[in-house]
This record gives structure tokens, C-alpha cells and sequence, in this order.
């Protein structure tokens, strides 16, 4: 059992911040714990797997794939997305009508080596969205953390609600550490809209994947 310490603690890398709704996280496993978290504590258990897919290979229909050599990565978001540039962001792509619904990906140097040096998945992700993901004067509430274990590769899933004065955004996020970066991806969509999107999204996520360069 994880008990939740203050985000302040945690030594994350220094992510470039957001506040916009535009820059916004699950990835597929072969093994994974499951952390349904508390507003006090996260318990964990193991997850059935899931079968990891290629968006290289293979790219699910109502979906294009994006898959960037240099920076090591690739992911699917849904078609009708457009690409746009967001500071402090590597590739953001979103809807032009519902504008909270996003999938953004960044990506910084670090001296890790693996994601769980940082700790355990929910002290992680709590610390990603309250410092970064979000702005202060939004609620958030960390919803589930997940630890996937992909081709040896250990990733931090997880899904949390941002509540602002006008809205509420339900979002997912990944996190891995690979080639001396640490990697995120985060997507969502309207609290209004959530049971309508949540499928395309957690495809998002599941579609992320990070290859060793050389």
C-alpha cells in the first residue's frame, strides 16, 4: 500500500508548464498494477494484461498514427485532429470544435534511467498533474496510477479530473523514461463529453510507445 506524500516532495524533472486546455495518459502491458487511489491512500493489485500494439504496423481505424524517429516515439490520435503548435509542448493535436479534447506529448532530458526511480505510481502521477498538468487554481483529483511493464520498459498510466470555474476536464496520462528522456503524453475531453470519448482516449494512451535510438 502507497501512502500519498505532498507533490512538492517528489524530485520530478522540470517539465515546461501549462495552463491551456490545448496541452494536455496509458500505454499497453503486459503486466500492470492497478492503484485505485484514496483521498488518503492507494491500494494495488495485479491488472489482467493487454497486448501491446505497433501504431507503426498497424494503425486502428478512425485513427492516424504519429511517429516521430528523432524524438523516439509514436501514438495514435483520432482523425479530424489537427495538429497545433503550443509552447513548451513537442506535437499537440486537437479537436477544432471541442478544444479540450487533446493529445499533447512532451519531452525533456533527464539523469533517470527508469520512471520508477521517481517512485511509485501514484506519488508520480499526483506530482505531474498538481506541478504541471494542471494550473493551481484548478481542482484535480488523481483518479486511478498504473505501473505497465511493456518489452522490459516500466511506464506510469494514469487518469485524473481538472475542475476549473467554467469546466471540468477528465484526462489520461503516460509517463516513461527511455534514451536519457523522461516522456509524457496526456489526453482528454470535457467532463460533458467523457463517456462519449473515453474509449478513442484510452486508445490514445494505449498506442504510445517509446523505441530504444541509436
Amino acid at each position: 500500500m502507497a501512502t500519498a506524500v505532498p507533490a512538492a516532495s517528489l524530485p520530478l524533472p522540470r517539465l515546461a508548464s501549462s495552463s491551456s486546455p490545448t496541452a494536455t495518459a496509458r500505454r499497453p502491458s503486459l503486466r500492470k498494477r492497478h492503484c485505485a487511489v484514496t483521498p488518503v491512500v492507494a491500494s494495488c493489485s495485479p491488472a489482467p494484461p493487454r497486448q501491446l500494439t505497433n501504431v507503426a504496423a498497424e494503425a486502428k481505424k478512425g485513427f492516424l498514427p504519429v511517429i516521430d524517429k528523432k524524438a523516439g516515439y509514436s501514438f495514435l490520435y483520432p482523425f479530424g485532429w489537427e495538429e497545433v503548435a503550443v509552447q513548451g509542448q513537442d506535437k499537440v493535436y486537437k479537436d477544432v470544435i471541442e478544444p479540450l479534447e487533446s493529445v499533447s506529448v512532451n519531452s525533456i532530458p533527464t539523469s533517470k534511467e527508469d520512471i520508477r526511480d521517481l517512485g511509485p505510481p501514484d506519488k508520480v502521477a499526483e506530482a505531474l498533474i498538481k506541478r504541471v498538468l494542471a494550473p493551481p487554481t484548478q481542482k484535480t483529483k488523481l483518479i486511478e496510477a498504473k505501473e505497465n511493464d511493456v518489452d522490459g520498459r516500466a511506464y506510469y498510466t494514469f487518469e485524473f479530473t481538472a475542475q476549473a470555474p467554467n469546466y471540468t476536464r477528465h484526462a489520461l496520462g503516460a509517463i516513461v523514461i527511455a534514451n536519457g528522456k523522461f516522456y509524457t503524453l496526456t489526453t482528454g475531453a470535457n467532463e460533458r463529453r467523457w463517456e462519449k470519448m473515453k474509449d478513442r482516449l484510452h486508445t490514445v494512451v494505449d498506442s504510445f510507445k517509446i523505441e530504444n535510438r541509436i
